[in-house]
């Protein structure tokens, strides 16, 4: 089984469990994204829960130690202790991610990444999540990005589905019809 069919699963589970239980859907996801982060930049602590020869009492003492002091939901906590019983923490990152991906598409919540040739004023990045929230039927979130390479305009991408207002790809478009013609 691969990593992210794994973390899918563990992601799943968690958002079902805390929506049957009426968590706090929001907590859990700061909780789990704060977990992730200490994981992967704390090598000690990595190292206190996956070093052989460490007793399994004393690795889920650590464990549950950290989630204390994170103030990490019920939920979150039971997950990392479970996680460091079965020597797969490593799957944190991407339940994060996953659990993320979750939480939006409950909340009706959509990822855009924009990029624009240069930075777009605050009216204009409102203007075109307003137009990406028409167009998807959903709320969007925006990441917006600069590459001065665009020329102008903006290029977007939801998911699988790009939409390219760039004026760089208008004229590729251009030069390709003119020597076609």
């Amino acid at each position: 089984m691969s990593l992210r069919t794994s973390a899918n699963r563990y992601a799943k589970a968690l958002f079902d469990v805390a929506l049957q239980e009426k968590a706090d859907l929001a907590k859990i996801d700061h909780d789990l994204t704060a977990a992730a982060e200490l994981l992967s930049t704390n090598g000690e602590l990595q190292g206190a829960v996956e070093r052989a020869g460490i007793p399994d009492a004393s690795r889920k003492a650590v464990m549950e130690q950290v989630a204390d002091k994170l103030g990490a939901a019920p939920q979150v906590k039971k997950l990392l202790v479970m996680l460091t019983e079965s020597r797969k923490l490593d799957r944190v990152p991407h339940i994060a991610d996953l659990y993320r991906e979750r939480l939006l598409a409950h909340q009706n919540i959509v990822r855009a990444d924009v990029t624009s040739a240069a930075p777009l004023s605050a009216e204009k990045t409102k203007a075109l999540e307003e137009s990406l929230s028409k167009v998807t039927g959903k709320k969007v979130e925006l990441t917006v990005t600069v590459d001065p390479e665009l020329l102008g305009g903006v290029v977007a991408t939801i998911g699988s589905t790009v939409y390219d207002g760039s004026v760089k790809t208008q004229l590729q478009r251009l030069r390709q019809e003119l020597v076609e013609r």
